[in-house]
């Protein structure tokens, strides 16, 4: 048989073969958009699903009209899906159980590559999602003004491209990402901390943590930090609001920390690009705590800590052997 004969259902096995390639190809560039829109892995993933049903089709029959971008048209069906389940999304939020934070994603420290990522490609779109304390404040964005702001500012899309992703206005795009700029800015100013330096104060946070160290908790946060705990009402958490100052954050810890449910068992891993800990207790995933510096490195002023079981299962490994976005390195000790 030719590569190009019909099949049963009047496709084409070679362009069949063709579409399956190019969506894969492309597939960790729409999981970290669809990803830094939503926060979310399950979404992401049934709208990387949502996106694959309409791609399909527009290859795989014998007189589909060629695509001539399927990159451009890959990312636009991709972000207006993930536009669509926003209304979905912010419904569940509302009756959600204390602060909510996105899902994270766990990668290795040492920058190991994917199994099958010889050249690269899918650590570097994987590298483009967004820090936790970034998607954050990106919660706080209107859709519309997120996916521009992902689009601009994290993808380098130009405003003219956006717009045609989008269906708006130049113009109308412009106004959005100068909005949404200006907000996120205003919220966390763009800095970046050396992740040697990063690494070196999680280590010191949670030694001082697990060990009941409270004047060094204190030295190393700032005095206005914040504690964002997501236990989603299924785990321990710190509570149905973030946490304000210095001495109750570090009190809290120490209190925690004390009582651990069993062994605990602390890796070191990346954390949506950032160093930080996965902690274990008996040999399961327990936390995630992510930590935010000053602009000088010095200090620790955002705390982030995920014990919503459900976030940490899909997070770490899954049902199922890791791949493609779900491929988080391996966790288990």
């Amino acid at each position: 048989m030719s590569d190009t004969a019909p099949t049963a259902d009047g496709t084409s096995e070679g362009t069949a073969d063709t579409a399956t390639r190019v969506f894969l190809e492309h597939r960790e560039l729409l999981f970290a958009l669809a990803y830094n829109m939503l926060g979310s892995v399950a979404d992401t993933e049934d709208v990387l699903q949502e996106t694959w049903l309409a791609w399909a089709p527009k290859n795989e029959a014998l007189n589909a009209e060629r695509i001539g971008s399927p990159r451009a048209y890959l990312v636009r069906v991709a972000i207006n899906k993930a536009l669509a389940r926003q209304n979905a999304i912010s419904r569940r939020r509302e009756t959600y159980v204390g602060p909510w934070l996105p899902e994270p994603l766990v990668t290795p420290l040492d920058g190991t590559l994917p199994a099958g990522d010889h050249d690269g490609t899918e650590a570097v779109e994987r590298a483009e999602t967004v820090s936790m304390a970034l998607m954050v404040v990106l919660e706080t964005l209107t859709p519309l003004e997120r996916a521009v702001f992902v689009l601009n500012e994290v993808f380098g899309y130009a405003h003219t491209e956006i717009a045609d992703i989008l269906e708006r206005s130049p113009a109308a795009i412009r106004q959005l990402a100068h909005r949404a700029r200006g907000h996120v800015h205003a919220r966390r100013p763009r800095y970046e901390v050396d992740p040697r330096l990063r690494r070196q104060v999680t280590e010191r946070f949670l030694t001082a943590a697990f060990g009941g160290d409270l004047q060094e908790l204190l030295r190393l946060l700032a005095p206005d930090a914040t504690l964002w705990s997501d236990g989603g009402g299924k785990a321990p958490a710190a509570g149905l609001r973030p946490v304000h100052g210095s001495d109750k954050i570090a009190r809290l810890l120490i209190a925690r920390a004390s009582r651990p449910p069993q062994r605990v068992d602390i890796r070191y891993r990346r954390v949506n690009g950032d160093p930080s800990a996965v902690v274990f207790a008996g040999g399961s995933p327990f936390a995630v705590l992510v930590l935010d510096l000053t602009p000088d490195g010095e200090r620790v002023c955002g705390v982030y800590a995920v014990t919503n079981p459900d976030k940490l299962h899909a997070s770490l490994w899954g049902d199922d052997p890791p791949q493609g976005p779900r491929d988080r390195g391996d966790l288990q000790p």
